[in-house]
């Protein structure tokens, strides 16, 4: 075990607390929105959500991605391994096929019925804030994971790569996500680089066509090439309505709800058709 793989778990948690205490004072502080549930509605589940996706990952994979690298690396697996690849240009080249495979798997699970059926648990949540971003259930959790190892080993990513690719997605995801918003003018510089809170919280728009959009979590630029940007919503940031218009059932906000929803009712096949049944009883 190398010192990266040892001292991951303490990186990766050190950002993830930071940033998370950091985003909800500044949401306290000055929040984008009003809330229409109080956040001891919503927090509970959304932060156990989080717990529940670790236990099942460690109980699941004998190595997460920083391992898998790690072990690609020593077997000289990979493209950039048997390429050679310098440090200087696998580094960023996997930066940015990382990014572009989770856009590409995010819009994958819009498409594809079963697969809506596991995502829509993160579409469900009535408000929009930083707990969002951690709302996934644990099987959409497994898959992403499953995916991830399959492309880091494919790709011979390097170690230090997968840990701060993921460092940086956390943090983003919870920025992006957060109940704040920015200057106009700096909004719209920084969305050139990088997803801002308002240009994702167009994408848990309750109008299909605006979650149909916007589906980068930290590079903007894919939104951009493959025509899924869209600028705002159309109902304006604070009359925006935040969910699904088929799943609008309060109840759905408790830990096993979350968990029970994927198989309660059939899923729509897209997110463009809602159908009443889908409400929890």
């Amino acid at each position: 075990m190398t010192a990266l793989h040892h001292n991951e778990p303490i990186i990766r948690l050190a950002c993830f607390f930071a940033v998370l205490l950091a985003m909800m004072l500044w949401e306290r502080r000055k929040p984008r929105r009003a809330l229409s549930l109080p956040r001891a509605r919503r927090w509970p589940a959304n932060l156990g959500i989080i717990v529940v996706d670790s236990v099942v990952l460690r109980l699941v994979f004998p190595v997460l991605a920083v391992g898998a690298a790690e072990l690609a690396a020593a077997r000289g697996w990979g493209l950039f391994h048997g390429l050679n690849a310098p440090f200087w240009l696998a580094l960023p080249a996997s930066l940015l096929i990382l990014d572009l495979a989770i856009y590409t798997q995010h819009v994958v699970f819009h498409k594809v019925a079963v697969l809506w059926r596991l995502h829509r648990m993160h579409h469900t949540d009535l408000d929009f804030d930083v707990t969002t971003a951690l709302r996934f259930h644990p099987l959409e959790i497994v898959l992403s994971m499953l995916i991830k190892l399959v492309l880091v080993t494919l790709l011979g990513v390097p170690a230090v790569a997968v840990m701060l690719f993921e460092v940086i997605l956390n943090a983003t995801a919870m920025f992006n996500h957060g109940n704040v918003g920015l200057p106009r003018r700096l909004d719209r510089a920084l969305r050139w680089i990088l997803v801002t809170p308002d240009m994702h919280r167009v994408h848990h728009s309750i109008r299909p066509e605006e979650t149909d959009s916007n589906f980068g979590f930290n590079l903007p630029w894919w939104d951009r090439l493959f025509g899924t940007y869209r600028d705002q919503p159309r109902d304006g940031h604070a009359g925006m309505t935040i969910g699904l218009e088929y799943f609008r059932d309060r109840r759905a906000t408790r830990l096993y709800g979350l968990l029970l929803q994927p198989f309660l009712n059939p899923a729509s096949g897209s997110t463009s058709a809602p159908t009443p049944s889908n409400l929890l009883p």
